[in-house]
């Protein structure tokens, strides 16, 4: 016989099966979510810090004449 899985999602730190309604399963992978997305967004500046230092270097170099 066939069983029918109710509808859910899973944790999108720990994969664990949580209701439709949620997104994450506890406050300890919130905790981990929010670090995460700190990271990511610390990250992403870092990279465009150095994309702009590079690219004013560039322009600073053509600009000197050699």
């Amino acid at each position: 016989m066939v069983e029918k899985i109710p509808q859910h999602y899973h944790c999108q730190i720990c994969g664990k099966a949580i209701p439709i309604s949620e997104t994450l399963c506890s406050d300890e992978c919130k905790e981990k979510y929010k670090a995460f997305l700190k990271k990511k967004k610390t990250t992403t500046l870092v990279m465009f810090a150095l994309l702009a230092a590079f690219c004013a270097m560039i322009l600073i170099s053509s600009l000197s004449g050699i």
